[in-house]
C-alpha cells in the first residue's frame, strides 16, 4: 500500500512538474502548437486534395464503363427488338443485358401493338422499376433534341448518381434512335465507395501521424532554439542578484551564439564599471571617514578653547572686550556647528559602509521620548501624547537620534506646538510629529529625506548640517521601519515614524553581516551621535 501511495504521489509530482514546465516556457508551446497548426493544415490539404482526386478518378472510370457497355447493350439488344414488342421480349432482353460484365440492373419499357405499356425488368417484379428512376431523368431521356450539324441524334444518353438507403447508385437510360424501347440502368456505387472511405482512413491516419512528427520535430525543434534562450535568462537572473561574474558558454555562429557573445561583452562591461564604481564609493566613504576622524583631534581642542571662551561671555565681570564679543560668539556657534557636522558624517560614513548595527533594549516609548525632550529643554514647547507601557525591543540610542532630529526639525522650520503622538498598531509602534506652521511645499516633500537638501538654494547656510532628517531615516531603515513626510490638512507638516515592536532578528542579520567582513569599510570613530540637523521645510 506504501509503495502504491510513494508510485501515486510521485506521478502527481511528476505530471504538476511538466504542467509547470508548460506554463513557464509558454513560448516552448506556442512554438509546438505552431508547428501543429501548419503540419495540420498542410496535411489535411493534402489529403483532401488526394482524397478529391481520388474520388473524381475513380468514380469517373467506374461510370464511364458502367455506360459504356450499356450504351452497347441497347444498341445490340434493345435495338434489335422490334418497334412494339411484348412483355416477354422486353423481360428476356433485359435479362440479357443484365448478364454483361458490370452486372447492373435494366429496365425496358415500350408499347406493345395495342398501345399499352409494357416493360421488362432485370430483377423481376420486386426489381428495379420506373419509380426508381428521378424524375428529372426520365424527363430528360424522353425529350426530343432538334436535329442540327452539331446535334445528330434526336435522343442521348443521360445519367445521374442517387443515394437509396445510404447506398450510392448510378442511374441512367436512354431511348433507341428509329423506335423501339426506352431503357433504364442502376449500378451500385457501394464498392468503389468502400474504396473511397479506406482511402478517407488511410489519409486520416497519415495526417494524424503527421501531426504527431510535426509536434515531435516541433519539441526538437523548441528545445534546440530555446535552451540558449534559457541559459540566457537563468545568467540574466544571476546578473541581476549581483553575480556579475555569470558569463555564457559560447558556441556556433548563429544569431543566438552573436547574442551570448553580446552578453558576455554587456556582463563584462557591467562588472567592470561596477568595479570602478565600487572602488570610487570605497574611496570616497574612505575619504570622508578619514577626514572626520582627523579633524576630530583639533575640533576636540578648539571647542575645549570655545567653552572657555563661551562661559567668559556668560561671565558677569565684564572683561570680554565689546568689540570682539561678536566675534567670539560667532567662533563658538561655528565650532558646535562644525562638531555637529564631524559627527554627522561620521554616522553617515558608517551607513554607507553597513556597520551600523543596533543595540536592542526593551524601551517604553513614552519614557523614551519624555526623555528626549526633557534632555533637550523642549518641555515646554512640545505637547506629548503617548500613554506609558507602550514597549519595544529598539535600539535606544538611536531612537533618541530619530526622535531628537524629528521634534528638532518641527521647532526650527514648523509652527508651534509641535505635538507628538504614540500609538499601537498590530506589530508596530507608530510616532507622529506634528507642527503647525506653513506646511512643506509640494515640490520639496520629495527631497525631504535627501542629504544636504536644502528648500531655497538661496539660503544655502543655516544651522544645521542639512544632514539630521537623512540619519533620522537611516536610523529608521536599520530597525526595519520607515519615516514619511506630509502635509497635515489642517496645516502643519506631519512627520510618521513606524517601526517594528521586536527587530532581534534584523539585529542578528547585521551582526553576521558585520562579521562577513562589512566593518573593514567603515571610518574610525565612536558610534555617537546626538542633535538634529535642519533640512528645508
Amino acid at each position: 500500500m506504501t509503495d502504491t501511495q510513494g508510485g501515486l504521489r510521485g506521478w502527481t509530482a511528476g505530471r504538476r512538474g511538466s504542467l509547470s514546465r508548460l506554463r513557464f516556457t509558454s513560448l516552448r508551446l506556442r512554438l509546438v502548437v505552431v508547428f501543429a497548426l501548419v503540419a495540420l493544415t498542410a496535411a489535411v490539404s493534402a489529403s483532401g486534395i488526394a482524397y478529391w482526386l481520388n474520388r473524381e478518378a475513380v468514380l469517373t472510370r467506374a461510370q464511364d464503363a458502367v455506360l459504356r457497355d450499356f450504351r452497347q447493350e441497347m444498341q445490340n439488344r434493345a435495338g434489335a427488338l422490334p418497334e412494339h414488342p411484348t412483355q416477354d421480349e422486353l423481360q428476356r432482353a433485359a435479362g440479357q443485358m443484365a448478364a454483361g460484365s458490370q452486372h447492373f440492373s435494366v429496365l425496358l419499357v415500350g408499347e406493345d401493338a395495342g398501345g399499352k405499356r409494357v416493360y421488362g425488368n432485370s430483377d423481376g417484379i420486386s426489381g428495379f422499376s420506373l419509380e426508381d428512376v428521378p424524375a428529372s431523368l426520365r424527363t430528360a431521356v424522353n425529350k426530343r433534341q432538334k436535329v442540327t450539324d452539331s446535334n445528330k441524334e434526336p435522343y442521348h444518353l443521360y445519367w445521374q448518381r442517387v443515394t437509396e438507403h445510404g447506398t450510392p447508385y448510378l442511374v441512367a437510360g436512354t431511348r433507341v434512335i428509329g423506335g423501339g424501347p426506352t431503357g433504364y440502368m442502376a449500378k451500385s456505387l457501394e464498392p468503389e465507395a468502400k474504396d473511397l472511405n479506406s482511402l478517407a482512413w488511410s489519409l486520416g491516419i497519415a495526417t494524424g501521424l503527421a501531426l504527431i512528427g510535426a509536434a515531435l520535430l516541433a519539441q526538437a525543434a523548441a528545445t534546440t532554439v530555446l535552451k540558449p534562450v534559457h541559459r540566457l535568462g537563468v545568467a540574466a537572473r544571476r546578473l541581476g542578484e549581483g553575480r556579475l561574474d555569470t558569463r555564457l558558454r559560447v558556441s556556433g555562429t548563429d544569431e543566438l551564439a552573436d547574442l551570448s557573445r553580446t552578453f558576455n561583452n554587456a556582463a563584462e562591461a557591467l562588472e567592470k564599471r561596477v568595479a570602478e564604481m565600487a572602488a570610487r564609493d570605497d574611496a570616497s566613504r574612505r575619504f570622508v571617514a578619514d577626514m572626520s576622524h582627523e579633524l576630530r583631534t583639533p575640533l576636540t581642542a578648539i571647542t575645549a578653547v570655545t567653552e572657555v571662551l563661551e562661559e567668559e561671555l556668560e561671565a558677569e565681570t565684564g572683561s570680554m572686550d565689546p568689540m570682539i564679543e561678536p566675534a567670539v560668539r560667532l567662533v563658538v556657534s561655528e565650532t558646535r556647528r562644525l562638531n555637529d557636522l564631524v559627527e554627522n558624517l561620521m554616522e553617515v560614513t558608517r551607513f554607507d559602509a553597513g556597520t551600523a548595527r543596533l543595540v536592542l533594549d526593551d524601551v517604553d516609548v513614552a519614557d523614551q521620548i519624555t526623555a528626549c525632550i526633557d534632555a533637550r529643554a523642549w518641555l515646554d514647547a512640545v505637547e506629548l501624547d503617548a500613554e506609558r507601557g507602550i514597549h519595544a525591543q529598539l535600539d535606544p540610542r538611536r531612537l533618541d537620534v530619530i526622535l531628537a532630529n524629528l521634534v528638532g526639525n518641527a521647532l526650527k522650520h514648523g509652527g508651534s506646538p509641535v505635538r507628538v503622538s504614540v500609538r499601537e498598531a498590530e506589530d508596530e509602534v507608530v510616532i507622529r510629529v506634528r507642527d503647525h506652521g506653513p506646511g512643506i511645499p509640494e515640490d520639496v516633500l520629495p527631497h525631504v529625506f535627501d542629504r544636504f537638501y536644502k528648500a531655497s538654494a538661496s539660503r544655502p547656510r543655516s544651522e544645521g548640517s542639512g544632514l539630521g532628517l537623512s540619519i533620522a531615516l537611516e536610523n529608521a531603515h536599520i530597525h526595519g521601519g520607515e519615516i514619511t513626510a506630509a502635509n497635515s490638512p489642517e496645516g502643519g507638516a506631519v512627520f510618521t515614524l513606524r517601526l517594528p515592536r521586536d527587530v532581534s532578528g534584523l539585529a542578528e542579520d547585521a551582526e553576521a553581516d558585520r562579521h562577513d567582513g562589512e566593518a573593514g569599510r567603515a571610518g574610525n570613530g565612536n558610534d555617537g551621535h546626538d542633535g538634529a540637523g535642519k533640512e528645508g521645510s
